[in-house]
């Protein structure tokens, strides 16, 4: 599966992986206003059995599958606690 991942300004070591080359429609506004400035890293083609840094490669490419987007976050913060600090204006 080919994903591009781009780096995000606004905590080192974030990212989002996209399904479609600069296709951030899919991304909620929230999150996407959350990221600071935005910039391509590079394009991936995933693998099941690849090693990744951060994430398993299933993870991210369910992600892409459902979402259209995989946020990697540096602190390893789980998604729905990111999402409640966005809805309380604490990000």
């Amino acid at each position: 599966m080919n994903c591009y991942i781009y780096r995000c300004s606004r905590k080192p070591d974030m990212y989002i992986y996209l399904a479609d080359e600069d296709d951030f429609s899919n991304v909620p506004k929230e999150i996407f206003n959350s990221l600071g400035i935005i910039s391509f890293a590079m394009e991936l083609v995933l693998t099941s059995d690849m090693k990744m840094a951060k994430e398993t490669p299933d993870k991210v490419m369910g992600n892409l599958k459902e979402n259209g987007f995989h946020l990697q976050l540096p602190d390893e913060t789980p998604i729905e606690e990111l999402m409640t600090r966005i809805a309380n204006k604490k990000i």
